[in-house]
């Protein structure tokens, strides 16, 4: 599957806040599940005011327990 272009043009986001120390984590609320949730966000000053743009949550458990990396489209099976 190859990654979407808005995924990565949000990755890049991503980055460039880390590079310049603009990205905070976040404690929000889930919509759906209304559970507790830690979220990566870009800091994006807007004027004098500061905007937090979400881009991530943090896995809660073993990330390795809840994904499974993509398989090997070499692999001949």
């Amino acid at each position: 599957m190859a990654i979407p272009v808005g995924h990565k043009d949000n990755f890049q986001t991503l980055v460039r806040a880390f590079n310049n120390g603009q990205v905070c984590l976040l404690e929000c609320t889930d919509k759906t599940t209304r559970n507790k949730v830690m979220v990566i966000c870009a800091v994006q000053k807007v004027g004098e005011e500061f905007e937090l743009v979400p881009f991530a949550k943090m896995f809660d458990g073993n990330p390795y327990d809840e994904v499974e990396p993509p398989e090997d489209s070499d692999d001949p099976k």
